[in-house]
């Protein structure tokens, strides 16, 4: 299911401009293509981790992979963009509810610490596996035979997938409902989150007022806050506070977010810079994205766990962001005329060199220390700092990048000249969100001689993987 999300993400970002030119996309419409997708999965995803806990994650699992499939062939057969739309926001119902539960049950299926770290090794790199099958088969399937295709993929992978799962997964009954379900809470956190994301994404929508989006601001967090309240009362708490007490999980889930921020706002920006400025069509764009996951795949696989073991979290998570951040920086100097193999290649590698290390390491340091009826809660809040970091990224990244785009237009910049410049401030930005990941890593995250006994773990899992 992860390779099928992750797969999704990617092909669906090499077909946004196909998918522009033959639906009649406007330029901000565009943007809910990946949008309407987030607002489902970031919304939902704390309850289905939740959910999987209370009555099994194989159940949840199941449920949100049949639907993530069906949701595919919806989006695929959609002849408008109010079709499509709606079809990739069952999408990320569908995978918010599948994709929540799986690092609960890499936990539970690889409970000693070596086969758990080379678990999370293999979920990273399955993840960079699947962004380059989808960024190369991406501009295949849309080059030849149109984006439908994009979706069309998901199919096969969809039923192959519940197939395999019905049979691996062992039946769980999970802790059940006997103190209550937390209805409230559910329904707080669900409509504060996806409150949130439209937030956010509506940002970067010039027909919103900026005084409209920071009142839907406002009360999303109040319905968040009213959230975590009502989790320090409730009997069987959708997000059970005491995960928030491990310093190192806390530290790490706000890591996710600006990494995410960085990282998926610029997978959707360098998109639209190879095909508007660099002139590439969809395959072209789709093979040249393909050094960032290729070195994200061997880096997580082959190198992070072992260093992990070797020098601690901290310092990784320092080089691996501080690499991303350096290759945004030296993309926002690209320049107009520039050439692939000089100007982007090279960066691409460096970039995912970072993320290769940075990903394995948070994601072990955000799970570490979860108790067993908690793995998935926290998974879920994984996930969703994840996604929370991809809204706001996109956001941010786009209504920065249209507004330097007219700015430049304004001042008598040829139409490629200014795209260039929207995007190479976008670049920037996404460089500063990283730059923000290394910040929080220096502070929050301990040295290994720093850390008390139950955090450990960390460098336990690393040095049994190594």
């Amino acid at each position: 299911m992860q390779l099928m999300v992750i797969l999704d993400g990617s092909i669906v970002t090499v077909a946004l401009p196909t998918i522009q030119s033959d639906l009649g996309f406007t330029t901000s419409q565009l943007a809910w293509v990946v949008n309407a997708y987030l607002l489902a999965f970031a919304g939902l995803l704390l309850l289905s981790g939740r959910l999987g806990d209370l009555i099994g994650s194989r159940k949840v699992f199941l449920v949100g992979l049949a639907l993530f499939t069906i949701a595919s062939v919806v989006a695929a057969l959609a002849p408008s963009p109010e079709m499509l739309i709606a079809g990739r926001f069952l999408q990320g119902v569908g995978g918010a509810l599948a994709s929540a539960v799986i690092l609960g049950m890499i936990v539970r299926l690889y409970p000693e610490p070596g086969e758990q770290a080379k678990a999370m090794a293999l979920y990273s790199f399955i993840g960079a596996g699947g962004a380059a099958i989808g960024l190369i088969s991406g501009g295949l399937i849309t080059q030849s035979i149109g984006w439908e295709g994009v979706f069309w993929v998901n199919v096969p992978f969809g039923v192959v997938a519940f197939v395999v799962a019905l049979k691996v997964l062992s039946p769980e009954s999970g802790i059940g409902f006997r103190q209550g379900a937390d209805i409230l809470g559910a329904a707080l956190v669900t409509g504060g989150l996806s409150l949130g994301v439209y937030a956010i994404v509506m940002i970067a929508d010039p027909a919103v007022s900026g005084t409209r989006s920071a009142l839907l601001g406002v009360v999303a967090a109040l319905m968040i806050v009213a959230f975590l309240v009502r989790q320090a009362k409730a009997g069987t708490p959708l997000l059970p506070l005491r995960i928030f007490r491990n310093r190192q999980a806390s530290a790490a889930n706000a890591i996710v977010v600006t990494g995410f921020a960085a990282g998926f706002g610029f997978q959707f920006m360098l998109a639209l810079y190879l095909q508007g400025v660099l002139g590439l069509d969809a395959l072209s764009t789709g093979l040249a994205f393909l050094p960032a996951p290729a070195m994200i795949a061997v880096v997580s696989l082959f190198f992070a766990a072992r260093l992990v073991a070797r020098f601690g979290p901290r310092p990784i998570l320092v080089i691996g962001f501080g690499a991303l951040a350096t290759g945004l920086v030296l993309l926002s100097r690209a320049p107009i005329d520039g050439d692939y193999f000089v100007d982007i290649m090279p960066i691409l590698f460096l970039m995912g060199a970072g993320f290769g290390l940075a990903l394995p390491t948070v994601v072990m340091t955000a799970m570490a220390g979860a108790a067993p009826e908690d793995q998935g809660a926290a998974s879920g809040l994984n996930n969703t700092a994840q996604q929370a970091g991809g809204a706001i990224g996109l956001a941010v990244l786009a209504t920065v990048a249209a507004s330097a785009t007219a700015s430049s237009a304004e001042a008598g910049a040829g139409a490629i000249e200014a795209l260039r410049d929207g995007y190479s401030l976008a670049f920037a930005i996404a460089a500063a969100f990283a730059l923000l990941g290394v910040l929080i890593a220096i502070v929050f995250i301990r040295k290994p001689e720093e850390q008390p006994v139950e955090e450990e773990q960390i460098a336990e899992l690393a040095t049994a993987a190594a």
